[in-house]
């Protein structure tokens, strides 16, 4: 036994001796865990989030590092092993087996231009056997027109244009107390806990080609290949309120992973403002997508999916809904990546039955609700007989309406079919939620021809002419 134990620690102190002294030979080289380190979008004059690099010698013998520096060092910020000078950085000895952090930030000054501008640099190791390594860093920096700043609390504004020309960037809350206007193409940034409240008309009207992309400001990811947009609740949301009648236009516009998507509430019940969704998307909110308190609306070609509590809340007013997909499957992922969980909610509730506000008459011709628990659609009505909401053509994932204008529906039969092409976020497989249909999707023809001759392109553009029209905004494609 003691033999035994001479030999092992004659065999350590060999490793060791091998692993502290210093090789001089000219074919060792570190490893890096990247070659090139790439920044996702980088708003200048701000600062991006710190990213890490790990610095290996995986070699048995120690090696040298004469010195660490970056070749123009105008745009990024090193820190090594918890040293941010890197002048100080000099004759670093990295043991065999051994491994040095690298953390990069990256600050890009105001570019002047309306478009990203790449900026580059190269972090350099000089070694004592004369070896040079590189990485590569890179991001693009992106001039945006700032609104408040951080912890302003309030901005107002009479009258406001949000430009296309470059991104919008806003801060805590925007208030807009006359017309609120979104160019086409525009992108509107919010930052953690910002808000929009519009209390005059909307304009918001993009195009398939030029959206408008309303979202959070964090460009960078949770983890790899998992991006911030994916998590919900990275800002408050969008309000919309009136006194008085008021106007509010929504076209080709994306509302994404917010709180709430849309909250309209009117106060006068004389004078309800319009609503008019076309060809939007509302997606991953950590509460509501689509609430409509004393509104009247119209909803076309949209999509409102994955919302925590409702996707759809109606109470008081008179509400279209037309080749709509109502979807609730938030959560349904293997990777934690929400702030919230999902609530044991419809994905529609029509709310029919408060005295404090007008009638509710919900409409929905050629639509789509459905999601992961059993009844997707609630009309909470004192009389379900008397009450003048209409269902047609749609496919829902509820039992048979007991409401007397319901025709032509087609109901869950609570077996499994593939409504969507997927309904899941699988991290591991990089596939995310598709609300277009599969090919087996009982929604597929499942619409009213004659209902669907006001609408006949789909959120797409792909037309509804001449074919059996599908249920929802999309019309299936092979």
């Amino acid at each position: 036994m003691r033999k035994i134990l001479l030999l092992i620690v004659s065999i350590c102190a060999l490793v060791s001796c091998r692993e502290y002294k210093v090789s001089n030979d000219p074919s060792l080289r570190l490893t890096f865990s990247c070659d090139t380190l790439h920044f996702d979008t980088v708003f200048t004059a701000q600062g991006s989030a710190t990213a890490q690099i790990m610095v290996y010698n995986r070699n048995k013998n120690a090696l040298r590092i004469n010195r660490i520096w970056l070749d123009d060092g105008t745009s990024f910020r090193v820190n090594v092993d918890g040293e941010a000078d890197l002048s100080q950085l000099k004759d670093i000895t990295l043991n065999g087996g051994d491994s040095l952090f690298v953390f990069v930030r990256t600050d890009i000054d105001t570019t002047k231009s309306n478009l990203p501008v790449l900026v580059t640099d190269r972090l350099r190791f000089h070694l004592a056997n004369d070896a040079t390594q590189d990485i590569h860093l890179e991001a693009y920096g992106q001039d945006v027109t700032r609104i408040g700043k951080p912890g302003c609390g309030r901005t107002s504004k009479i009258i406001c244009t949000l430009s296309a020309s470059k991104p919008t960037l806003i801060y805590d809350t925007l208030v807009v107390e006359g017309t609120l206007t979104i160019r086409p193409g525009a992108t509107v940034y919010m930052h953690s806990g910002a808000c929009i409240i519009a209390l005059g008309n909307v304009n918001a009207v993009g195009t398939k080609d030029k959206p408008i992309v309303i979202r959070g400001d964090r460009l960078d990811h949770l983890f790899k290949d998992v991006p911030y947009l994916y998590a919900g609740g990275s800002w408050n949301g969008f309000y919309l309120q009136a006194e008085t009648s008021r106007t509010w236009r929504f076209e080709y516009v994306d509302i994404l992973s917010g709180n709430v998507g849309l909250y309209c509430a009117g106060f006068n019940e004389g004078a309800l403002p319009q609503l008019t969704l076309n060809a939007c998307r509302i997606h991953n909110h950590t509460l509501y997508g689509l609430v409509l308190v004393r509104t009247n609306a119209k909803v076309v070609n949209t999509e409102i999916s994955n919302c925590a509590s409702y996707c759809v809340y109606c109470a008081g007013g008179k509400h279209d809904f037309l080749h709509t997909t109502v979807a609730s499957y938030f959560g349904n992922t293997d990777v934690r990546i929400q702030s919230a969980v999902n609530e044991n909610t419809a994905a529609v509730y029509i709310d029919n039955l408060s005295k404090e506000k007008p009638a509710t008459v919900t409409s929905f011709r050629n639509c789509i609700v459905t999601g992961m628990r059993a009844n997707q659609l609630v009309v909470a009505t004192p009389f379900d007989q008397y009450y003048t909401g209409s269902f047609i053509g749609n496919y829902l994932k509820t039992d048979s309406l007991a409401v007397p204008h319901a025709e032509n529906n087609t109901y869950w039969q609570k077996t499994d079919k593939a409504v969507f092409r997927n309904t899941y976020f699988k991290y591991k497989e990089y596939v995310y939620y598709d609300f277009h249909l599969d090919s087996l999707s009982p929604a597929r023809c499942a619409g009213d021809s004659i209902t669907a001759l006001p609408c006949p392109y789909d959120r797409d553009s792909v037309s509804r002419q001449n074919v059996k029209p599908d249920a929802g905004c999309y019309q299936y494609q092979p």
